[in-house]
């Protein structure tokens, strides 16, 4: 199993892993094709298992909406890893792998919102704790997170890229909203 960056001939495996890794999220994909198709897209990383495509993470890119200035970022969102694949380091590793593509670009930050108890152990921490907002308050508090590989002094709301917005995929809704509320104590 290798990461490299993903192809234009990756697109259709990649929508594949995606959609059966958030097969209760149809949205999802749509969200990664008009991250390309915006050129919002920062950078795409694939797992690749000979050929095949097996995972998948994007990186976007985002601002912070500083007093001083529009502080570019990157979100990195969605993460998706086969359903037969999953649970055996495959997340762990694009993770890792995006992140050094962000801190080779000389990236500031790294946003996301997930759960704390998995990213927490690759190097996440509540980004309210550092200033910053979330962009919608769908998001609960310890599931928005950042990494900070270079701090430039920003706080502010995260402002995600539109393709987030225009496919209704920022925060959480409803019944899922309120698990996700309970289960992270808010």
């Amino acid at each position: 199993m290798s990461v490299r960056e993903a192809h234009p001939g990756d697109h259709g495996a990649v929508r594949a892993v995606v959609e059966a890794a958030f097969e209760d999220e149809p949205t999802v994909p749509a969200i990664v094709e008009e991250l390309r198709a915006t050129r919002r897209m920062v950078a795409e990383l694939v797992a690749v298992d000979g050929e095949a495509v097996v995972g998948h993470v994007a990186l976007s890119r985002g601002w912070v909406d500083d007093d001083e200035r529009a502080v570019p970022v990157v979100v990195l969102s969605p993460l998706a890893v086969l359903p037969a694949r999953q649970r055996a380091g495959l997340g762990t590793r694009l993770v890792a792998e995006a992140i050094e593509v962000a801190r080779s670009r000389g990236e500031a930050y790294v946003f996301l919102e997930g759960s704390p108890a998995y990213y927490g152990p690759r190097g996440f921490v509540r980004a309210d704790r550092h200033g910053f907002l979330a962009p919608t308050e769908r998001i609960p508090g310890p599931a928005f997170q950042v990494m900070v590989l270079d701090d430039v002094g920003a706080s502010g709301r995260l402002v995600y890229a539109d393709a987030f917005w225009m496919h209704d995929g920022a925060g959480l809704r409803g019944d899922t909203l309120a698990r996700v509320r309970e289960a992270l104590g808010e």
